[in-house]
């Protein structure tokens, strides 16, 4: 029997979690995504010094910041990614524009221009934003423009419907997560079939797909290959090196669980303005938590980035 990455292969489109090329090349996803935490970790591997330097080397003859600089690492990154994987790259907007709607737009439209420059269109892109509100209204404005967004940092099904509303091309539910706060805070222990995150994930699907909604579901951050099987068949699975490979070392039978064509049970359809949004959002602690930790994890990575190529 095939193992089962290639069963799942079958039935969600399989996206590299990671900025590590050689990984990527080994398990040939059809997309890839990154985040300031993965290009930190990978810009101070030896393998991937020249995509560093270029971006300093260029800093220094332009004079750019070191938030320019950054920039120019992050699709370095990309550049080479678009290479290997035949469909998109995500490339995320900086942490700290999370709250601010026409900067976050603004940097987007730099970042999509500077892979044109290269070479890169659009289309082989998605924009990378915090699903807050300001994001959202964001992703709306680039959506109309024809520049995708990627929403992620998505814990609850009101940031969902946001996206949603906002037209965005995928969201991505941090599965794994969701998991962490529940444990941290005295549930479990889970199986695959009440683990919160996985349930979270189900919720938001068949809403989708009740409501013929086009955004795509896309399951993020997994702790262990049962959450990715508990979501076997959603649209795409970004997942790390490490658990691709557990998945491709086991021949097992994976069941297809989410179907477009039987979502199963959705919540009842919601108008989603800020005032509603908000009020959801406030009235879901894990949420609230989760993505307020999670916005301040990405700006601490990207400003020891930008120390880093400062120091250069």
């Amino acid at each position: 029997m095939t193992s089962k990455l290639e069963q799942l292969r079958a039935m969600s489109v399989v996206v590299a979690d990671t900025g590590d090329m050689a990984s990527i090349a080994k398990f040939k996803p059809v997309d890839a995504t990154t985040n300031p935490s993965l290009i930190l970790k990978a810009a101070q591997l030896p393998a991937y010094a020249p995509l560093v330097e270029e971006a300093i080397a260029w800093g220094k003859r332009s004079g750019a910041s070191a938030h320019l600089v950054t920039d120019r690492l992050a699709v370095n990154f990309g550049v080479e990614l678009s290479k290997i994987v035949p469909g998109r790259v995500s490339t995320e907007v900086d942490a700290d524009l999370s709250f601010d709607a026409a900067a976050t737009v603004a940097k987007a439209r730099a970042i999509i221009a500077d892979y044109a420059a290269r070479g890169i269109g659009r289309e082989r892109i998605l924009i990378k934003i915090a699903a807050t509100w300001e994001g959202a209204q964001a992703a709306a404005e680039l959506e109309k423009q024809g520049i995708n967004c990627n929403l992620t940092l998505v814990f609850s099904l009101a940031q969902a419907l946001a996206c949603a509303e906002a037209g965005a091309f995928l969201i991505s539910p941090f599965i794994g997560r969701i998991l962490d706060w529940h444990m941290k805070s005295g549930g479990g222990p889970y199986t695959t079939e009440t683990d919160p995150g996985v349930l979270s994930v189900r919720t938001i699907y068949a809403y989708y797909k009740a409501y013929g909604i086009k955004t795509v579901v896309m399951g993020a951050s997994f702790r262990n290959t049962g959450e990715i099987e508990g979501l076997s068949g959603c649209d795409r699975l970004t997942i790390s090196p490490q658990l691709l490979q557990e998945l491709d070392n086991d021949s097992g039978k994976l069941e297809r669980v989410l179907d477009p064509a039987h979502p199963g049970p959705a919540p009842e359809r919601i108008t989603m303005d800020e005032k509603t949004f908000r009020w959801m959002l406030n009235g879901d602690a894990m949420a609230t938590e989760k993505l307020s930790e999670g916005i301040r994890v990405f700006a601490k990575d990207l400003g020891a980035l930008r120390s880093l190529v400062a120091r250069g």
